[in-house]
C-alpha cells in the first residue's frame, strides 16, 4: 500500500506540474512576420497566404503578413531582423546582397528561400494623351512607385540603361491604388507598376478610364537585359488588360521569398517544406503561385539558398548547384 500511495504521489505530483506550468514551458510559440508590399498589388495577398500555410502546418509557428512598401524596405526589414522573411524582387535581391547600388558597401543578410512569380514592367496612360512610347514620360507628371518600393528600384535601373534620369519628368512615389487613382483623377500622366500581371489595380482603373500600356523596343529590351542580368525579355499578350488588344514588350524579372540569414537551419526547413506540402492552397490563394515550383526555386534565383532551404531540396531530389550553396 505504501509503495501504491507513493507512486500516486508520484503521478499526482507529474499532472500538477504539467497543470500548472506556465504556458510558455508546454509549447513555446515563435511568430513570423512576412514583409509583403500594398494591398494593391499580388504581395500582400500571396504573403498572406504564405503566413496561413505556416501558421496551420509547422508546429510553433505563429506567422502574418505585413502591409510594407514593398522589396526594398522588406530587404532592409530582414536584414535587421524586424522581420524574419519577406518577398523582394530578384533586381533588388541581387544588388542588396552583392552590396550594389542602392546597397553600395551595406551587404544586407538574406539568403533565398524560394521563388515566387515573375514581374512585368507597365507603363500606363490613359488613352488619349500623347505617351506613345517610354521617352515621351519626359516633361510629365510620372508614378515611379511608393518610395522603398521594387517598382521604384526597377524604374531607376531601368531608367538609366536607356538614358532617361528622374530631372526629366515630375516624379511622383505613389502605391499602386494611389497610383492608378492619380491616373484616373488626372493629377498625373503616367503610372508605372512591376507586378505580375494581371494586377488588380490597373484591372479596376480600365473598368473606369481607357488605358493605354506602353510597349518597349526590341532595342530597348536588349539595352536593359544587357545591362542587367536578372532581368530577362517578356511580351504580355493582348487582352491582359481591358483595351488592350496588342502584345506589349517588357523587361521582366522574379520574386523571391527572402530570409534572415541567421535563421536555423531547421526552421527554414520546416517553412520551406510546408509551403511546396500545401502550394494547392497557396494556388487557390493567388494563382501567380503556379510559378512557385522546385526546379524555379533554382532556375531563377539570384543568390544563394538557406542551407534549410538547400536541405529541403535535396530531400526531395533537386540538384542545388554550387552558386547557390552559401558560403557566408
Amino acid at each position: 500500500m505504501k509503495i501504491r500511495t507513493f507512486f500516486c504521489l508520484i503521478v499526482c505530483l507529474a499532472m500538477a506540474a504539467f497543470l500548472f506550468a506556465p504556458v510558455g514551458a508546454v509549447a513555446k510559440t515563435e511568430y513570423i512576420s512576412i514583409a509583403t508590399g500594398g494591398t494593391g498589388g499580388v504581395y500582400y495577398p500571396y504573403g498572406g497566404g504564405v503566413a496561413e500555410i505556416w501558421t496551420k502546418h509547422v508546429p510553433g509557428i505563429e506567422a502574418v503578413a505585413e502591409v510594407t512598401g514593398a522589396s526594398v524596405e522588406n530587404i532592409r526589414l530582414v536584414n535587421r531582423g524586424e522581420s524574419l522573411t519577406g518577398e523582394a524582387m530578384n533586381d533588388a535581391v541581387y544588388q542588396a546582397y552583392n552590396a550594389e547600388g542602392r546597397f553600395e558597401g551595406n551587404p544586407q543578410k538574406i539568403l533565398a528561400m524560394f521563388q515566387m512569380y515573375p514581374h512585368h514592367f507597365h507603363i500606363v496612360a490613359l488613352k488619349g494623351s500623347d505617351v506613345k512610347t517610354i521617352y515621351d514620360v519626359k516633361g510629365k507628371s510620372v508614378s515611379v512607385g511608393a518610395p522603398g518600393s521594387g517598382t521604384e528600384f526597377k524604374t531607376n535601373l531601368v531608367f538609366k540603361a536607356l538614358g532617361i534620369s528622374y530631372d526629366d519628368f515630375k516624379v511622383h512615389r505613389l502605391s499602386f491604388t494611389e497610383t492608378a487613382n492619380a491616373l484616373k483623377d488626372g493629377t498625373i500622366d503616367v503610372g508605372i507598376w512591376d507586378v505580375a500581371a494581371p494586377t488588380s489595380s490597373i484591372m479596376d482603373l480600365a473598368t473606369t478610364r481607357d488605358i493605354v500600356l506602353i510597349p518597349f523596343s526590341q532595342e530597348d529590351i536588349e539595352k536593359v537585359c544587357s545591362m542587367y542580368p536578372f532581368y530577362s525579355p517578356f511580351e504580355l499578350a493582348a487582352g491582359t488588360y481591358k483595351g488592350q488588344d496588342y502584345p506589349v514588350k517588357n523587361p521582366s524579372v522574379w520574386n523571391t521569398v527572402i530570409c534572415n540569414a541567421d535563421m536555423s537551419v531547421d526552421r527554414v526547413y520546416s517553412l520551406v517544406k510546408a509551403i511546396f506540402e500545401h502550394k494547392d492552397y497557396l494556388e487557390k490563394i493567388h494563382p501567380f503561385a503556379k510559378f512557385t515550383t522546385p526546379d524555379n526555386a533554382i532556375k531563377a534565383s539570384p543568390i544563394p539558398l538557406h542551407p534549410g532551404a538547400v536541405k529541403y531540396f535535396k530531400e526531395i531530389g533537386v540538384t542545388v548547384p554550387d552558386h547557390l550553396i552559401s558560403k557566408k
